[in-house]
């Protein structure tokens, strides 16, 4: 069976009086009620129906495949996308939301609209904004957005040479997807030798790294923004801060992520409005001259350099786990706004956010990001959520009544209080009340925003 979350309130919904016409018609829309499909298994993806659920029109948040958090784990495949599809029509879902990079890289937006199913996300050709390093970068530099100074490469004699004469440090980026592990940021020439070769010539990342990005490192703080697009205009949600490195004081290697903050002290309402002026005014003008329809969430990576902020990456979907902690701030109901982007009228909505900060810090499986070992039982997962927090799955799986390991980032425990330094507290506090074999977790999440 697939993943299930109710909504007590069942089929009971009122609509308002509010007289003929469009208004009237949007408003019945509104209060109708939904049956949500959530594609994805991680934490982002509980923390959606953790949100989703909370609308009063919601009547069934279903999770394929879901995870230990979100009831009885599936046995569909985000990879097939044509039983996926199938299954929505067989469980007449009204909306599906999709969380993975790779499901929107491989076109199931294309394929739901083409089949007359309602999705959130951006079509395959607008994904590639995301899937395609070298795509995204030549979108930017087109329309003036600022990023840092790079060169792309099929071959990987011109890749050293470009990266030499770059200096070190420097980035050097597969083309496409590698599950947020596809950068690397050399020190040394051995280290940038090794990564070329690793990418290009042993093909660690398969196809994704037949084409790199020999990319300037850029110095300053990186954090990272959401906005809802809608293909005409967006709305902007508040900064996060994401901890990619393994290890306390950014050591060790790239991950999916350790933890979050937000908000976050860098991105302050002046640097707020530059991101609007030099990233996202310029991201909305860029899609319609290319004739790009981007509909779905726009979450850019980046770098506030001493000149200002710079793009290091575009990704089309909620960040995880980013989202853990925008969520929880997020007082508006997501399905509104969900389907106000998926129908173009961003322009008419508002968004409400809890003016408290969060923090979520990542459980890992030891040895991740590589090899790990699965089925540790985990412990005192209700104690933590008695204490006051948030524990949204990611790596795990229920066996019977025992919830067990099934991943590398395993959960994402997050906090609110009144400040950063209050919520990190809290946050850490409950992470101490949960145990499993050869857990681990970063002990520095938030401390860069107090």
């Amino acid at each position: 069976m697939p993943n299930v979350v109710s909504n007590e309130v069942g089929d009971v919904f009122f609509a308002p009086k509010l007289g003929s016409g469009l208004a009237f018609f949007r408003a019945q829309i509104r209060f109708c009620p939904v049956k949500i499909l959530i594609v994805g298994g991680g934490g982002r993806e509980h923390a959606l129906a953790w949100k989703i659920k909370q609308s009063l029109r919601v009547t069934e948040v279903i999770c394929v495949p879901g995870n230990g958090g979100t009831a009885n784990n599936s046995q569909l495949s985000i990879s097939d996308l044509i039983k996926l599809r199938d299954f929505a029509r067989s469980q007449k879902v009204d909306l599906t939301v999709v969380g993975p990079d790779d499901a929107l890289a491989g076109g199931i937006v294309d394929l739901f609209l083409e089949s007359g199913l309602r999705i959130f996300g951006p079509r395959k050709a607008a994904a590639r904004l995301e899937s395609s390093k070298i795509f995204a970068k030549e979108f930017m530099e087109r329309h003036g957005i600022p990023t840092a100074r790079s060169g792309q490469f099929t071959q990987a004699s011109a890749a050293r040479e470009f990266a030499s004469r770059l200096g070190l440090p420097v980035v050097i980026k597969a083309d496409g997807l590698a599950l947020g592990k596809g950068v690397i940021i050399a020190q040394t020439a051995e280290e940038r030798e090794d990564a070329i070769h690793r990418m290009m010539e042993l093909r660690e990342f398969g196809d994704s790294g037949a084409s790199v990005v020999i990319e300037e490192f850029l110095t300053g703080e990186e954090c990272s923004i959401h906005a809802l697009v809608d293909g005409k205009s967006y709305l902007l949600f508040p900064g996060a801060q994401d901890h990619k490195r393994a290890f306390d004081g950014d050591s060790g290697p790239n991950t999916g992520g350790m933890g979050t903050c937000s908000p976050v002290p860098i991105l302050d309402a002046a640097m707020q409005e530059r991101v609007r002026h030099e990233v996202m005014d310029r991201f909305i003008t860029g899609i319609q001259a290319d004739g790009i329809d981007f509909q779905g969430m726009l979450f850019p990576g980046l770098m506030i350099t001493a000149d200002g902020p710079r793009v290091l990456e575009f990704n089309c979907r909620f960040g995880d786990p980013e989202t853990q902690v925008l969520l929880p701030r997020l007082k508006t109901d997501l399905v509104d706004l969900l389907e106000a982007t998926i129908d173009g009228r961003l322009n008419e909505m508002e968004l409400d956010w809890d003016a408290r900060a969060a923090v979520c810090v990542v459980m890992a499986s030891g040895g991740y990001p590589g090899n790990y070992a699965k089925g540790m039982p985990i412990n005192g997962i209700t104690d933590a959520e008695s204490s006051g927090a948030l524990v949204f799955h990611a790596g795990t799986q229920r066996l019977d009544e025992t919830v067990v390991t099934s991943g590398g980032r395993v959960l994402g425990v997050t906090a609110l209080a009144a400040d950063v330094k209050s919520a990190r507290e809290k946050a850490y506090q409950a992470v101490a009340k949960i145990h499993f074999d050869g857990q681990f977790y970063r002990q520095d999440i938030g401390l860069k925003s107090i």
